[in-house]
């Protein structure tokens, strides 16, 4: 509990602007990797980056994080950790699933997050970015069906890395562009950082529930 309110207070100093998730230069305040650690402790808290990646450091995981906890959320998606998502990253609350049992993934497109549930508790929120509008991502239960650690596209000629295949041809899989936006041709795009994560938990049979 104290090491939670430690964890406020410092969110709190950042309030008076943007916390960026980078690690202090030379001569720049040490308070501010704090303040970005915190914010990033705080979404690992909330399963958007895992323990592990907790640096204080801007790379691909902490900004991806962020713009998951923003698309929950229902905040302007910037990856920017600024105050209006500081307020919330400090109040808010770990996602909560659908009903349901056992291991299973939600495709939220509203929000562009994918939530990996086991049981009643979200293990991981990441940001994802589905079908674009005139290529969207069918709503619907569906389960995987098949995996391939390096699938090869016929339509598109490219390689999808970490494919997991649930509804025809529409995968999770790697994707160095993972915008703020549905931008794909149906697939859910996960960023190259999280998408062997998925994988891995994306077994063969489990359900994948996409929501419109």
């Amino acid at each position: 509990m104290a090491r939670a309110a430690s964890i406020r207070l410092l969110l709190a100093a950042g309030l008076a602007g943007t916390v960026a998730l980078s690690c202090a230069m030379p001569g720049q305040a040490a308070g501010t990797k704090a303040r970005a650690v915190a914010a990033q402790t705080r979404l690992a808290e909330l399963g958007y980056l895992p323990r592990e990646a907790v640096s204080g450091a801007m790379d691909e995981r902490a900004q991806q994080a962020v713009l998951a906890f923003q698309g929950w959320e229902g905040l302007e998606r910037d990856g920017v950790a600024g105050p209006a998502t500081l307020v919330r990253l400090a109040k808010a609350a770990r996602p909560r699933p659908l009903p349901g049992s056992g291991a299973r993934i939600e495709v939220h497109l509203d929000s562009q997050v994918v939530l990996l549930v086991r049981g009643n508790k979200i293990e991981r929120a990441l940001h994802v970015s589905t079908g674009a509008p005139a290529t969207p991502t069918p709503a619907g239960d569906f389960r995987v069906y098949r995996k391939e650690r390096e699938s090869w596209s016929v339509p598109f000629r490219a390689w999808l890395p970490w494919a997991s295949y649930f509804n025809r041809g529409i995968a999770f899989h790697g994707y160095a562009d993972v915008p703020a936006y549905p931008a794909s041709h149906g697939c859910v795009r996960i960023p190259l950082a999280e998408a062997s994560t998925v994988y891995a938990f994306a077994r063969l049979g489990a359900p994948v529930r996409v929501v419109p």
